[in-house]
């Protein structure tokens, strides 16, 4: 049985659409004029216990309205929910009690604390009792080496070291479920990773089940086999990351490593070059057509090592974003 269950979940909202100028200013006290955004339309979806699922979409798609609809912090208009049995939005404490909500643009931590007195917080908030709450954090401060940071100011750490203490007080009641919203905006490429490789071994341990959302391709790859793209409010694509690959890239990126340098005329006949570093070539060509090119230029080249690599994360799922929209506009 899934641990989450969408169906038909709505939500939008009512913006105030003010105009330019001091005289709309003005009228815009007597009659405003609204329009209802579609955060999310008609949505539904199923993840299993221990999965951990990539939620991508391009900014303004509906991701962290999901995660928000997910976690009760608001409520839809039309359909249901079901996570671990529970409705998000009912707000049970039994409910409260095992999941966790990480937004990277928001703080849970008191500021001007130490965080130490915020997780202590959390334990009077969770009713953790103390053995457990001292094991628990030991071995996630361990994990994240920030035991050192416990007794400073929040407000006195790093952007990346701030990620890590919010992250253990999300985790210090070792929550069943765990939505991730954009954990690791903002942080340079060593907090990243070291973030990325805590949340791996993190859920492998504990076999929680996890919603991630990300604008970096890195945290995708190193952490998610499946992935749920939503544009316009709708889920788009639902599926491995293999198969996103598959359907919204159809090239393939060649490197060839030449036996010797050659000049630019005995390359013209290759398609789409990229980089010319003698003796090294990059170019793409179609999939379909990767196997003709390169017998063409064994036949002609004595190369020393041939590479065939998917084009970047990135792009892929840049494709996959505007075909994405294309589709939306089309409707």
């Amino acid at each position: 049985m899934p641990i989450i269950e969408i169906k038909n979940l709505t939500k939008s909202y009512r913006v105030y659409q003010k105009k330019e100028g001091l005289g709309a200013s003005v009228k815009g006290l007597f009659k405003r004029e609204h329009k209802n955004v579609h955060a999310v339309k008609d949505i539904s979806l199923e993840v299993e216990e221990g999965e951990f699922v990539a939620f991508l979409g391009p900014n303004g798609a509906g991701k962290t309205t999901t995660l928000k609809l997910l976690s009760g912090v608001i409520n839809p208009d039309s359909g249901t929910c079901q996570v671990m049995g529970y409705t998000p939005w009912e707000r049970k404490n039994e409910y409260r009690r095992r999941f966790s909500l990480v937004m990277g643009q928001k703080n849970q931590l008191w500021w001007d604390l130490p965080a130490l007195e915020s997780f202590r917080l959390n334990q009077h908030i969770y009713g953790v009792p103390k053995a457990e709450f001292d094991a628990t954090r030991h071995e996630l401060c361990d994990m994240l080496d920030v035991t050192r940071l416990l007794n400073q100011p929040v407000r006195e750490l790093s952007l990346g070291e701030r990620m890590k203490m919010e992250l253990i007080a999300a985790l210090l009641h070792k929550p069943d479920v765990l939505f991730l919203d954009e954990p690791t905006i903002g942080l340079d490429v060593i907090a990243q990773h070291k973030i990325q490789e805590f949340l791996k071994s993190y859920q492998q341990e504990q076999n929680n089940t996890i919603l991630l959302t990300s604008h970096y391709m890195k945290d995708i790859e190193a952490l998610c086999k499946r992935v749920v793209i939503i544009a316009n409010g709708e889920i788009y694509h639902d599926g491995s990351l293999e198969q996103i690959v598959d359907k919204f890239s159809g090239d393939k990126i060649v490197t060839l490593q030449l036996h010797e340098s050659v000049d630019q005329d005995a390359l013209k006949d290759l398609p789409n070059v990229i980089e010319v570093t003698p003796p090294k070539v990059k170019f793409r060509v179609q999939r379909e057509k990767v196997g003709a090119v390169l017998s063409g230029i064994l036949n002609s080249h004595a190369v020393d090592d041939i590479v065939v690599e998917d084009p970047p994360l990135e792009e892929v799922i840049s494709n996959a974003f505007s075909a994405a929209e294309a589709e939306g506009k089309s409707q």
